[in-house]
C-alpha cells in the first residue's frame, strides 16, 4: 500500500470517528429533556403585571409584546443562548504539534430558546405558557420581593 492510500485510510477513519463522536453528543444533549412544572405556571394565575415588570430574570431577556382584538397582551420573553461544538483531527495528540493542511475540523451551531409567554388582561396575567427549549423551577415564580411588598 502506497502512503496516499494510508493516508486517505486515516483519514476515512477520522471522518467515521468524528461523525460517531457527533451522533453521540447529539444523542447526549437530546436525551435531557427540559422540565417545565406545572406549579411554576400556576404560580402566575391571577398576579399583576407589576410583579413580570420588575422580575429580575424576566427583566434582562428581549420582551416581545402585542395585543389581541379582545384586549389580550401577550409577551414573550424569549431566553436563549447559542450552543457550539467542535470536533477536530489535527492529527496532533499534544497541543502545539504540527498538522498538515489535509487535516479539518468539523463545527455545528445552533440556537437554542425558550419563548416565555405571558397571557395578560386588565393588568393580571391569565396563564404563564413557556414554549421551546424550557425549564422552570422556582427561580420563574414571582419573586419573594414582589410578594413581600404586596402584602404591605
Amino acid at each position: 500500500m502506497n502512503a496516499r492510500a494510508d493516508k486517505a485510510g486515516v483519514n476515512l477513519r477520522f471522518l467515521q470517528l468524528t461523525i460517531a463522536m457527533a451522533s453521540v453528543s447529539l444523542v447526549v444533549a437530546c436525551a435531557t429533556e427540559p422540565t417545565v412544572r406545572q406549579q411554576d405556571l400556576d404560580a402566575w394565575v391571577g398576579v399583576s403585571v407589576e410583579a413580570l415588570n420588575t422580575h429580575a430574570l424576566f427583566m434582562k431577556a428581549p420582551m416581545f409584546r402585542t395585543r389581541t382584538d379582545s384586549g389580550t397582551e401577550i409577551r414573550n420573553y424569549a431566553y436563549g443562548y447559542d450552543f457550539g461544538e467542535c470536533f477536530g483531527n489535527a492529527g496532533a495528540s499534544k497541543v502545539g504539534e504540527f498538522i498538515t493542511e489535509d487535516d479539518f475540523i468539523i463545527c455545528s451551531s445552533s440556537r437554542i430558546v425558550c419563548n416565555n409567554m405571558f397571557y395578560i388582561k386588565e393588568e393580571k396575567v391569565l396563564e404563564y405558557a413557556p414554549t421551546g427549549r424550557c425549564d422552570t423551577n422556582e427561580k420563574v415564580q414571582p419573586e419573594a420581593r414582589y410578594v413581600r411588598l404586596k402584602s404591605h
